[in-house]
């Protein structure tokens, strides 16, 4: 293997180790039951988890797969010492250490020249995000002394991005281009030094991806603007710690920063960027762009590569599983958080949460609480009408169904069901916790997924009792919230007068239940989409004493209004609309949001208008 070959080898593995848990497996025998756990260092201090089987299943091969890694790393670095001690380094006239071909000896991973070429080219046909503009700007514009902020979660589309930017320079810019991969072994020392080589060598753009890797990096921000940016560098740092770089804003970078979140993909780009068409298209895979997944829930049908037309697929899906799921929440999601509060301030800024820290079970608290939102919301789904006693919607729907009526939700242990979905929603096992988590712990992990961009609130009305206030969260990765519901109904479908069906009976109503799941995971991503494109106007469900809209869209300047009922239907019909045209819910709602301008079905059927209703295309609306 050659030199260069090696450097390109131990790039790979770096990144491939950087994903990886550390630490290792023990086991422990309590009065004769073998109990494991994760064992790992932290800040010089020994942290261990126990581990339930499926964890244990999961996570034995990651870290073997670690070791593994790190000893060919081991091995590499023995080798590339050979290569330097044999090669003709020489000493350039600033006294710079270079390597034969006069390339520099940097500290960190530098990709230049046609090795930046070779890491760009792969995705000269992906189309291009809408947030690429503002890369564009920044990196052209009149903008100086400031950096800029490319963050979202894993698997949005932040490093295509960044090789999109290098595709589209020109030859002069690009050889005056650098990107830096950093890992978790590098510091700010060690970026300083390259950053001033670079600069000395006439280096105007440099890219550093996973900047938030570096246990310094948010005390100390301030050295990309205010010595490198302030020099002329265009400074762009990426990466998938999102927190890290807010917590940064707020301080070693305020106000000279420019921020692209990557985290929310809407409806439009879903279908611009990826070539994917159809409202349940976006329920079931919504949520990420890059190397992993536009399919989480199924197996993927194409290679590794996106298409002219913009597709993109890959042999691994994000959500195939439960446990492909629950491992993106715990890598992209809570080790987010935990790594943040750990290097902000240092780390004296975990609050309530500090508790679950020092125990070492806030990771598992975050993972709870994201998994309990989807939870809670299937629960809602599935049991709306609390005083019926059934599976509300979904028991009268299979009983009304045109081709094949059912009465089977009629008769399952309904209390049973219940009570196995709220057992669910106890993730980590009561006997396993050390920490109980509290409301407080609840409601900052959410503030945190809230300063993610993970998730929204929505506001919940009422009337005639305008104090009646509550919200909904919605979660802005449909994917993932329709794969963990999924997962939870079939585990709910385990109830023995359920299993008597047969398996075509019992597949039919798994997809009924499943399309009531579709149906509100529809109006969630209208009313957040709604209200994410009008920032000045009041969105929100209105409830009634009896009956609802599904949203309304307020405008307090003009001091109008319009109502909506959401539909996860093809076909339209009066039922429908039928409280859009109730004249005491309107009266209640003009004298309170003043004069209804315009009423509407979203549905997934074509437009058309009944009785004055306007139906809108689900697809249209989400477009524009």
């Amino acid at each position: 293997m050659d030199m260069k070959t090696c450097l390109l080898r131990l790039e790979t593995l770096e990144s491939e180790i950087s994903f990886l848990p550390v630490g290792s497996i023990t086991k422990k025998t309590v009065n004769g039951r073998i109990y494991y756990y994760h064992r790992w260092t932290e800040n010089k201090k020994r942290r261990e988890r126990y581990l339930s089987a499926d964890e244990l299943a999961e996570l034995r091969p990651q870290i073997e797969k670690r070791k593994a890694l790190e000893a060919e790393r081991k091995e590499l670095k023995k080798t590339l010492a050979k290569y330097k001690m044999q090669s003709l380094a020489s000493v350039s006239l600033s006294g710079e250490i270079t390597l034969p071909g006069g390339i520099p000896s940097f500290q960190t991973i530098v990709r230049t020249g046609n090795q930046l070429r070779a890491y760009a080219v792969p995705v000269k046909n992906f189309r291009k995000r809408e947030c690429f503009q503002i890369l564009h700007e920044f990196l052209y514009g009149n903008i100086s002394d400031m950096v800029c902020i490319l963050y979202g979660l894993r698997r949005t589309g932040k490093t295509t991005l960044i090789r999109q930017a290098l595709l589209e320079m020109s030859e002069e810019d690009f050889t005056a281009t650098a990107f830096i991969q950093v890992t978790a072994r590098d510091n700010l020392a060690k970026i300083n030094q390259d950053l001033k080589t670079l600069e000395q060598s006439g280096y105007r753009f440099c890219f550093l991806d996973e900047v938030t890797m570096m246990e310094d990096f948010i005390e100390g921000a301030a050295l990309f603007s205010d010595v490198f940016a302030a020099s002329g560098m265009k400074i762009v740092l990426s990466g998938t710690d999102s927190l890290g770089f807010l917590f940064t804003k707020d301080e070693q970078l305020y106000d000279r920063c420019v921020f692209i979140s990557t985290t929310f993909i809407p409806y439009r780009e879903f279908e611009q960027v990826l070539g994917r068409h159809g409202i349940d298209e976006y329920i079931r895979y919504g949520g990420t762009m890059s190397p992993g997944g536009v399919h989480y829930n199924d197996t993927p049908v194409l290679d590794g590569s996106m298409s002219p037309g913009g597709v993109h697929y890959n042999d691994t899906s994000v959500f195939a599983s439960g446990q492909s799921t629950d491992e993106y929440v715990d890598t992209a999601i809570a080790k987010n958080i935990q790594h943040s509060l750990r290097c902000y301030q240092d780390g004296s800024h975990f609050r309530h949460l500090a508790s679950l820290y020092e125990a070492g079970e806030l990771t598992s608290a975050i993972n709870r609480v994201v998994e309990d939102m989807n939870h809670r919301f299937t629960l809602e789904v599935l049991t709306r009408d609390f005083k019926s006693g059934d599976l509300s919607l979904s028991a009268k729907n299979l009983r009304r169904d045109r081709d094949q009526p059912t009465d089977i939700l009629d008769h399952v242990d309904i209390a049973s069901v219940t009570e196995r979905m709220r057992k669910l929603l106890d993730i980590r096992n009561k006997p396993e916790q050390t920490i109980k988590i509290t409301d407080a712990h609840r409601a900052e992990i959410e503030e945190y997924l809230e300063l993610l961009d993970m998730t929204r609130r929505i506001d919940v009305l009422a009337l005639p009792d305008v104090n009646d206030k509550s919200y909904r969260t919605v979660i802005t990765q449909p994917g993932l919230r329709y794969a963990q519901a999924k997962a939870l109904i079939e585990s709910l479908l385990l109830d023995a007068t359920f299993a008597g069906l047969t398996l075509p009976e019992r597949n039919r109503v798994q997809e009924r239940i499943l399309g009531e799941i579709r149906g509100r995971m529809m109006e969630d991503i209208i009313l957040l989409e709604t209200k994410l494109k009008n920032p000045t106007m009041q969105v929100f469900v209105l409830h009634f004493a009896i009956g609802e809209f599904d949203m309304v869209i307020a405008d307090p300047a003009a001091a109008t209004c319009r109502i909506y009922e959401i539909k996860h239907s093809a076909e339209a019909v009066p039922f429908q609309y039928r409280h859009l045209v109730d004249e005491k819910k309107c009266r209640q709602t003009e004298h309170r949001f003043g004069p209804i301008t315009g009423k509407y079905v979203i549905y997934r059927g074509e437009p058309m208008v009944l009785e004055g209703v306007e139906y809108l295309n689900v697809e249209e609306y989400l477009r524009f």
